[in-house]
């Protein structure tokens, strides 16, 4: 809830700054222009209602900027955080004049606060002040856009939207400062003449000495007070520490075998950054892309408080696992082990949503390896770039095989294939287009053989084996080496079942249970009980000579045209 206030208060403000900005870009059309463009943004903002949302959100905004000083446990930030703290921070004392010498000066001393009156300041009687509005311009305007540009970051439509974004990020403060100079010089122009210069004064009823005074004395008192309060805050951090780590202390281990202390109320990436332990966060801890994600075990995982309402959209937008939370939005209670799902700097793709099996699951699956035979022999008397040619219009034909019967390709190991079936669908579907692909890998090589019976000395073999069983899926690797891929005891079983095809002299060995689960009638087969190294107890398998004599299961999909 913070959070959202904090961000329609932070819309609030930027609308009130665009508008400004954009009345400021009407001096390059003239001073008559200006005041026009001045008499819609005061009919917008200074009504009642105007001024109630721009003030309110104004206080509000900078209340939640000390709250969130107050809440961090640790003030170790991102750079592009810590400049958004900071500048955010420099604002208002730089700005509280500017507020004072013309809403103020009107409301109270009757001032005419026109764009003259504001120009004159600037461009005749205190050109030193014109630095200093145009440098809180800018900051204000760095602080909007790095504050809009770290929520809608992770929006598909915003990244789309980029480059007219950065446009114009640069061209509305440029055209509104050139509109300041260009309408400054002319006022500064027309006070060359002494005449116009005593009856400007007048009318715009300039205030007094006493009236300046007050101006002075109200702007150093809130200099006092935003001091104050920045200090007591500061100091309230340490106090809070004191007081909660005699009420308590949680340990967390990471998984290097790395354990930090930190008091209650503290977030994990809180403490992972405080410890000096890299951790993904995109939006800078404000709970909205799922970087910093964690996976949770240890006993203090059912003493966790329930995911908040904003926390559990996001992790549902991700198909996140119960044991998984967001670091930055999880505060423990009790010792826990967390150990990160992305890297410390992830890359963009990764931040969006993302079926479960991505971010590591155990899933009941089919698993195919299929292998060329003699294929050494066979390429020793060629030349490298057949080798290549014959091999790319292998993996081609095989991949295509298994994609058309819904299976996803693992890798290319030398002249070999592993593929995965049921990742996406169910235990019963994979098994069914497992053996599917199986069958459309022999078609397929038999067309290949074909098409190159006059640069083979024998025709291309391929031995196939097939398992099921529970595996971890995920996507494993590292840097642009990232693919979905299985480990456990049914990818090796499958792998050994491949090599067996050799000795049984068959193109296929399929183990009993694939065809139990995929209900495919393999009766015909001849069933054989296998002692496989690293099972207790045998395997039984169907050795099948030519996987073309494969049946086709009646639900199975059809390969596309062509």
């Amino acid at each position: 809830m913070v959070r959202r206030v904090r961000l329609w208060s932070g819309l609030v403000l930027l609308a009130f700054v665009v508008t400004h900005y954009v009345n400021h870009a009407l001096g390059l059309v003239g001073l008559e222009a200006l005041d026009a463009g001045r008499q819609a943004f005061l009919w917008l903002w200074r009504s009642l209602p105007g001024t109630l949302i721009f003030y309110g959100a104004l206080l509000v905004h900078m209340a939640l900027a000390f709250w969130a000083i107050y809440e961090r446990r640790r003030l170790a930030m991102p750079p592009w955080e810590a400049v958004q703290l900071l500048v955010g921070l420099a604002i208002p004392p730089l700005l509280i004049l500017h507020i004072l010498g013309n809403r103020l000066a009107a409301e109270l001393l009757a001032t005419n606060d026109s764009y003259i009156f504001v120009l004159l300041i600037y461009f005749v009687f205190n050109p030193v002040a014109l630095a200093k509005q145009t440098t809180v311009m800018l900051l204000v305007w760095v602080h909007a856009c790095v504050g809009l540009h770290y929520w809608l970051r992770l929006k598909p439509l915003y990244r789309r939207l980029l480059p007219l974004a950065y446009g114009l990020a640069v061209l509305i403060p440029t055209v509104s400062l050139t509109g300041v100079m260009v309408a400054g010089r002319d006022v500064a122009r027309l006070a060359e003449d002494p005449e116009w210069l005593a009856a400007a004064t007048q009318q715009l009823n300039f205030p007094d000495e006493q009236g300046i005074a007050l101006i002075y004395a109200i702007e150093n008192g809130f200099y006092l007070a935003f001091a104050a309060a920045l200090v007591l805050v500061l100091a309230a951090r340490p106090l809070r520490s004191w007081w909660q780590r005699r009420h308590g202390i949680v340990n967390l281990t990471y998984p290097d075998g790395k354990r930090i202390s930190v008091v209650l109320g503290t977030t994990i990436l809180e403490a992972s950054r405080g410890a000096g332990i890299p951790h993904a966060s995109v939006c800078g801890g404000r709970g909205r892309c799922s970087t910093c994600r964690v996976r949770i075990a240890g006993g203090g995982l059912e003493a966790l408080a329930a995911p908040s309402e904003a926390e559990s959209r996001v992790l549902g937008r991700i198909g996140a696992s119960p044991n998984v939370r967001l670091a930055c939005q999880t505060r423990p209670n009790a010792d826990l082990e967390v150990t990160p799902l992305l890297p410390p700097a992830p890359a963009m793709r990764e931040v969006g949503p993302k079926p479960g099996y991505l971010q590591g699951e155990e899933r009941e699956i089919a698993i195919l390896f299929a292998d060329l035979r003699d294929f050494t022999s066979l390429s020793e008397d060629k030349l490298p770039f057949d080798v290549v040619f014959i091999l790319n219009r292998y993996f081609a034909a095989m991949g295509l095989a298994v994609e058309e019967s819904g299976g996803r390709v693992d890798k290319f190991i030398g002249d070999g294939v592993m593929a995965l079936f049921g990742v996406e669908s169910d235990h019963k579907r994979g098994c069914v287009d497992a053996l599917s692909a199986a069958r459309r890998m022999s078609e397929r090589l038999l067309e290949i053989n074909a098409a190159l019976k006059h640069d083979l000395e024998q025709p291309l073999r391929i031995g196939i084996g097939i398992h099921t069983g529970a595996v971890i899926v995920g996507e494993m690797g590292y840097g642009r080496a990232v693919s979905v891929t299985a480990i456990g005891d049914a990818v090796n079983t499958a792998s050994r079942l491949e090599a067996m095809t050799k000795d049984l002299g068959a193109q296929l060995v399929v183990s009993d249970p694939v065809a139990r689960i995929a209900d495919v009638d393999l009766s015909a087969f001849p069933l054989q009980e296998i002692e496989v190294r690293g099972r207790a107890r045998p395997l039984e398998v169907r050795v099948v000579k030519n996987a073309l004599s494969l049946p086709v299961a009646a639900d199975h999909r059809v390969a596309p045209a062509g």
